[in-house]
């Protein structure tokens, strides 16, 4: 499995090289190393946040911070200079308005993480391990995302205030990395205030191997993780001239199949306004090879850690649970500009407040998704549990 992972990487590398040029292979490479960090770290934005309401465990929702914190520390400078890799490429922040999209967005991807079992980027990492249930999550993914982009002109037309950088405060990218920093201090506090007092369960993490092997066969401390995904982010960001995001693929991936059976979808704004990333496919956008590239990277590096497994068998309300939480994500993403990585994780690091607003809504959301998780068959962790 290692190796055709491997050899299956290289040739598609090739053919994106080929088609779409050098710089739109090398971003599918980062996606590979997004995957590998993804598995090997198992980075939870979904069990971080049931772990916080659940038990009031803060590891997780730490480890973001930290990730964020290094990531911003890396946008600044780039946002601020306009340094990149490529002539003619403008770094741009991810920002978004911030109106009832938003808000209803992210509320809605914050239950349907809880229900369908993984996030936007959880779910390419699963599907690359060989996790069979996240496959439908994916494909509920998709359906809610090509929903999203039909029905975005009504999202637009709802009353909503513009884009707010932290970085136009009067200070620059220097006084929006101080606020963001302090923001992120204070959210650090509260994971430790609201578990001061109570029987908050040790996070679980994988058996890991020892010494060297440990980089290819073992876990890695979500510290690790929150740094490389961290540097990752700051790369795409040099490279491309946006940060990491993806779900937009999603939207792509099932409007292409909607266009194959006859349905003009480039007749809606959405598609109008993304006539390039429409036309670039789904071996041209960026975002689309590095997602491919993250559920191949995943592949690579649970095959070389030996845990590459398919699982056959999947029960209904699972299954049923998968679907639907899939659709809401998919759904919530495109109506909130973004999903966990595009919106929570760069809008943050790009100084935007829209993205501290998905992630407030996506905790509230991430409460109904705890109460709806027994409905499909699903735990959650509880106080006297050994670990989360």
């Amino acid at each position: 499995m290692v190796i055709a992972g491997l050899l299956g990487t290289l040739v598609l590398g090739g053919i994106i090289w080929s088609r779409s040029g050098g710089m739109t292979a090398t971003l599918f490479a980062v996606g590979t190393a997004f995957g590998f960090v993804l598995f090997h770290s198992r980075f939870g934005f979904t069990s971080a946040w049931r772990q916080l309401v659940a038990v009031r465990q803060g590891a997780g929702l730490r480890a973001h911070m930290l990730m964020i914190a290094v990531a911003a520390t890396l946008f600044a400078p780039i946002l601020a200079t306009g340094a990149s890799f490529g002539a003619g490429t403008t770094p741009t922040a991810s920002l978004a308005p911030i109106g009832f999209g938003v808000v209803i967005g992210a509320f809605l991807f914050g239950i349907g993480m809880q229900v369908g079992g993984a996030c936007a980027s959880g779910t390419l990492f699963a599907v690359g391990s060989g996790q069979s249930a996240i496959v439908l999550t994916l494909g509920g993914f998709v359906v809610g995302s090509v929903l999203g982009a039909w029905t975005f002109d009504f999202w637009l037309g709802l009353p909503a205030f513009g884009p707010v950088s932290l970085a136009d405060t009067g200070a620059g990218y220097l006084g929006g990395w101080l606020i963001t920093l302090a923001a992120i201090g204070a959210v650090v506090a509260v994971t430790y205030v609201v578990g001061r007092g109570r029987r908050v369960p040790p996070t679980g993490r994988p058996a890991s191997a020892r010494g060297a092997a440990r980089a290819v066969r073992g876990s890695w401390p979500l510290w690790v993780g929150a740094l490389l995904l961290a540097g990752l982010n700051g790369l795409t960001l040099w490279l491309s001239g946006s940060a990491w995001g993806i779900t937009s693929a999603f939207a792509l991936w099932g409007s292409k199949l909607l266009d194959l059976v006859g349905v003009d979808v480039t007749s809606w704004s959405y598609w109008a306004d993304r006539a390039g990333s429409y036309e670039a496919g789904v071996l041209g956008d960026t975002t689309s090879v590095m997602d491919i590239g993250i559920m191949l990277g995943a592949l690579v590096a649970s095959a070389a850690a030996g845990a590459w497994t398919l699982h056959r068998r999947i029960p209904g309300k699972l299954a049923l649970g998968a679907v639907l939480g899939g659709i809401a994500m998919g759904y919530g993403a495109r109506i909130a500009y973004g999903c966990n990585i595009g919106a929570y994780f760069a809008g943050i690091a790009s100084f935007s407040l829209h993205g501290w607003l998905w992630g407030a809504m996506a905790l509230l959301g991430t409460y109904l998704g705890l109460k709806l998780r027994p409905v499909f068959g699903l735990g959650n962790p509880k106080p006297e549990d050994s670990v989360c």
